[in-house]
């Protein structure tokens, strides 16, 4: 079975990386984070955007992009403001295939070089000419639920597990 991976290349705001955290822990995806980071893995502000969820989060840290690329391989996509295609020119649908989606650090992206290196796998998420960019950890959950979406959501529940509090917790009686 292939996996849904997010690499983060120079992430630099522990929040986000701990959002990212949730979000992969949530749906049994693997996190990658390429130095240099803008915070420490034992960050106090990291830990509270992972809500403790850190724990439950498969993930592998690299000392740069070269570390990472030699490590690692699958399809890989780059999300950038200058991408030419957009997530539904993506076919993601093989769930025994490792797609790789790589987003950059919060104040310049990608490194230019690696972006025009792959300017064919290079995704841009549609939006008006008022922001340059979302937020790395909204690209994140789109792009993973893209994914899962095509893949029919793989394994995830669908309702409220009894493990919490039951897909009937709303007719329960108070």
């Amino acid at each position: 079975m292939g996996n849904i991976h997010i690499v983060l290349y120079e992430p630099e705001i522990p929040q986000n990386a701990g959002n990212i955290m949730r979000t992969c822990a949530g749906t049994n995806s693997i996190l990658h984070l390429i130095r240099p980071l803008g915070f420490s893995l034992n960050d106090k502000s990291l830990k509270r955007s992972a809500v403790n969820y850190g724990s439950n989060t498969d993930f592998r840290v690299y000392d740069d992009w070269e570390d990472f690329t030699s490590q690692n391989s699958g399809e890989f996509y780059f999300f950038t403001r200058y991408g030419i295609k957009t997530p539904h020119h993506l076919d993601l649908a093989n769930p025994e295939k490792d797609y790789y989606f790589i987003i950059g650090k919060e104040s310049t992206g990608i490194d230019h070089k690696i972006l025009r290196e792959n300017w064919e796998r290079c995704i841009r998420l549609p939006m008006n000419d008022k922001i340059r960019s979302l937020n790395i950890s909204n690209v994140a959950a789109i792009v993973i639920y893209e994914a899962l979406r095509q893949q029919d959501y793989r394994d995830l529940i669908d309702h409220e597990p009894e493990t919490l509090k039951g897909k009937d917790f709303l007719f329960r009686e108070e």
